[in-house]
């Protein structure tokens, strides 16, 4: 992949194409970090509802460590995305082109402290798998906010609710008849193809790479984030030796 095009994925100046692009990888990574991460430690990390409907039913159950693990997680993936707000305006403030690639660069090196700290969770079960989830929650954070930010809140990667929510709008406005077919297009329904490419692109990064962490884990153990946190590291390399 030329490093021109690799350097424009995380430069200040934006396009929607640089957006889509980077995008997509980011749903690539968030979706085997979720499936890989559940397979280490038997919970998701990537989406808030879940974990905030867990704390109101262990909190009515009055289950109160399962309350303040799921509160924890929640702050968590609230840590996270605070830093890289930070991250992103200080190098901003700055005039550092690597704004966007400080959190990426950052969530490489957490995610090898994931597969590091995973190697340890058989022997040391009890007090890993928290931590593990807690740093799990928290680069899911980081990682939503630094795509939220590149795209002016236009596309997420660690959820899908909203994503498939608006494939489904754009299928029932594809399968709609208009029955004046000589109506001017303002007044008809119309499929916008080219935001339900998009959205359906993001969806199947996000499938992809849940498939291809389930299977690395799988096969590789917790080695298998070596591979994502290569392709964050190659994502902040361009804009890093830009700045240094």
């Amino acid at each position: 992949m030329p490093f021109h095009y690799l350097r424009e994925l995380t430069a200040p100046e934006r396009t929607e194409r640089n957006n889509i692009h980077l995008g997509i990888t980011l749903c690539f990574v968030a979706g085997a970090t979720n499936a890989g991460g559940f397979l280490a430690v038997g919970q998701y990390t990537s989406h808030m509802t879940g974990i905030l409907s867990g704390l109101a039913d262990n909190w009515v159950l009055g289950n109160v460590s399962l309350m303040f693990g799921a509160l924890a997680s929640v702050l968590m993936f609230m840590a996270g995305a605070i830093t890289s707000s930070l991250l992103i305006n200080w190098a901003r403030r700055r005039d550092r082109r690597s704004l966007y690639a400080l959190p990426l660069l950052l969530e490489s090196l957490l995610l090898l402290c994931f597969g590091l700290l995973g190697g340890q969770l058989d022997s040391h079960s009890n007090s890993l798998v928290p931590l593990t989830v807690l740093l799990l929650c928290y680069i899911m954070g980081l990682q939503n906010a630094i795509i939220t930010k590149i795209s002016k809140a236009v596309i997420r990667t660690t959820h899908l609710t909203g994503l498939i929510t608006d494939i489904s709008i754009e299928l029932g406005r594809l399968l709609y008849w208009n029955r004046n077919l000589n109506a001017p297009d303002e007044i008809k329904v119309l499929c916008d193809r080219k935001h339900l490419k998009v959205q359906s692109s993001l969806v199947l990064a996000f499938l992809c790479g849940a498939i291809s962490g389930a299977y690395g884990f799988n096969h590789l153990g917790f080695s298998s984030t070596i591979f994502l946190a290569l392709i964050l590291a190659i994502l902040s390399v361009g804009p890093m030796v830009e700045d240094f």
